[in-house]
């Protein structure tokens, strides 16, 4: 039998258990813990790998660091000194932060004095207005516990009254229908659990996907037509973690896009939503795999279309989404063209000197498949990439990077497959075989959470291997974002600058080429986003006898 201080603690202890449940939950929505993934690169950097965003190809607008979470110290709040211990009080008196004014002070004034199961900071603060953490909720409860089982061994078996019995019969009728709904949803909960384990896709496989449609329309300067299209692109992004910290990216496309084509063959204005199979044929386009090595190494392996900016920081934030639809128009405005030189299979790793400092290294192979002379792992056309990034804090960082490469087919901003992906034809087949050695500059900076500034510098030097003479080409632009602009999600997009040409005296001329291109992004919802945007090429093809191109664009992009 239990006596009425037990009854009238039972009841007071449920409440307090309830309270502190509730305290518990808004503070585990309240801490954003990160999963376990391998993208450790420190947020200075600008840009995580493709991976990290939605896995439809492209770079996200901050680097986030992919730790561990860890458990938050007893004392989260960084005004009061941090403390690893909790101690018993035997009034609430002893709480220099409890007032007689505040709402509760009756209830603690009660769990403290009269049942003494309530602790306190050693500092002798309570902290009532703070969430509490999980081992903060267990030691309360334990002291309540504790004091449920004292009362229990001291309690004699004629003290429970009718008057006890009636107000529990009372408790339990007043409540009968919330406790009923309450089962009700357990129970359903629990049945939509069990559904959704008998019929999950995979333990281990996560699926997330992209599907953008155009509608493009080239007013002027296009070779092949100015007509107005509508175009696709459908990604479907398989995700597997065997490690909880790995992950494998199988990617399926499709898509219809008709690259629009410029004069002299130029590669000017290709947007990133162009980079997909022709006449809707299913392909598995990209296959790579993060794992991380000890504490400081993130490291890739790309099997299908590798490329740099996988893994490397391209420090564009905002502007930069790799190949993905949802941000800047073309590739040219994502990131510098340096990102872009081959591609392909191949690794790398970026490696953490510190949470400023981060060096990338990687090598990729564009003919790695075929045993044929001159191709092959290392005899064929590859790439071997080295950068360092430093950011001094979250609202800036520079980039140098370094990029040799050797080129027998196609050009030298390409995939590593002969498809180019910026620039004009002269910057990219200057000859027929090319050893090149580029050189690039980045930066970034956020001079307010609306307003971030980005720019690059790229000089590359191409060698001609089947005769003599060498080229030089040069690429540089200026790009200005706006995030949230007009609402939450939105985004706008200025840039300004030079797709890469070759200087000195190229036939048939050595005009200037200036690409223009602005954009907005609507988020009409958190899973659409409508971006109109205009991209203005002047003097296609280095040759200012051509016609300026201006092609304008509505692109939605459904990610689900």
């Amino acid at each position: 039998m239990f006596n009425r201080s037990f009854h009238n603690l039972f009841i007071e202890s449920m409440i307090l258990g309830a309270t502190l449940l509730a305290s518990t939950s808004a503070y585990a929505e309240d801490r954003n813990l990160v999963a376990v993934t391998p993208t450790n690169i420190p947020t200075a950097t600008g840009v995580p790998p493709r991976f990290a965003n939605a896995n439809f190809g492209g770079n996200s607008s901050q680097i986030t660091i992919a730790q561990t979470p860890k458990i938050p110290a007893i004392n989260s709040d960084a005004s009061v000194p941090q403390t690893n211990s909790m101690s018993q009080v035997t009034s609430v008196s002893q709480f220099s932060d409890v007032q007689p004014t505040d709402w509760a002070f009756q209830a603690l004034q009660s769990l403290v004095e009269r049942y003494g199961c309530i602790a306190g900071y050693p500092n002798g603060t309570y902290r009532g207005n703070r969430a509490i953490t999980r081992y903060e909720f267990a030691a309360g409860l334990n002291a309540c516990l504790s004091r449920i089982n004292e009362l229990i061994a001291t309690a004699t078996p004629d003290l429970v009254t009718k008057e006890d019995l009636t107000t529990l019969q009372r408790l339990q009728a007043e409540f009968a229908t919330e406790l009923a709904t309450l089962r009700g949803r357990v129970d359903n909960l629990e049945g939509r659990t069990a559904e959704l384990e008998a019929n999950q896709f995979s333990t281990t496989t996560k699926l997330s996907a992209e599907a953008i449609f155009v509608i493009t329309n080239a007013f002027q300067g296009s070779v092949n037509g100015d007509n107005t299209v509508f175009q696709d692109r459908v990604r479907l992004v398989f995700k597997t973690s065997f490690t909880g910290k790995d992950t494998l990216n199988t990617r399926l496309s499709t898509g219809n896009a008709t690259i629009l084509q410029l004069p002299g063959g130029s590669a000017e204005a290709l947007q990133t939503f162009n980079l997909a199979p022709s006449n809707n044929n299913l392909s598995v386009d990209w296959l790579s795999y993060y794992f991380p090595v000890g504490n400081k190494i993130d490291a890739y392996i790309g099997a299908v279309n590798g490329v740099l900016y996988d893994f490397v920081p391209t420090l564009s934030p905002y502007l930069d989404s790799g190949s993905g639809g949802g941000r800047a128009l073309t590739e040219f405005a994502s990131s510098s063209p340096i990102y872009r030189i081959g591609g392909g299979a191949g690794g790398g790793f970026n490696y953490r000197f510190s949470d400023q400092l981060v060096l990338s290294l990687g090598y990729l192979a564009g003919d790695h498949a075929s045993p044929q002379p001159g191709s092959g792992f290392f005899n064929g056309q590859y790439s071997a990439f080295g950068q360092i990034a430093w950011n001094p804090n979250k609202n800036s960082g520079i980039g140098l990077t370094y990029v040799n490469a050797y080129q027998n087919r196609g050009g030298i901003f390409d995939l590593g497959s002969g498809f180019t992906l910026v620039g004009t034809k002269q910057a990219n087949t200057p000859f027929e075989r090319t050893i090149t050695n580029s050189y690039g500059v980045e930066a970034f900076y956020k001079f307010s959470p609306k307003i971030t500034v980005n720019s690059f510098f790229g000089y590359t030097n191409a060698k001609n291997l089947t005769g003599s003479g060498s080229a030089d080409i040069w690429y540089y632009a200026l790009g200005l974002a706006f995030p949230d602009l007009g609402k939450e999600g939105n985004l706008g997009g200025i840039v300004v600058g030079a797709e890469p040409y070759r200087g000195g005296n190229p036939a048939p001329a050595n005009d200037l080429s200036l690409h223009i291109e602005g954009f907005y992004k609507y988020q009409f919802t958190d899973n659409i986003a409508i971006t109109p945007g205009v991209i203005w090429i002047t003097a296609p093809g280095q040759n200012d006898d051509n016609q300026d191109a201006v092609i304008s664009t509505v692109r939605t992009t459904f990610t689900f």
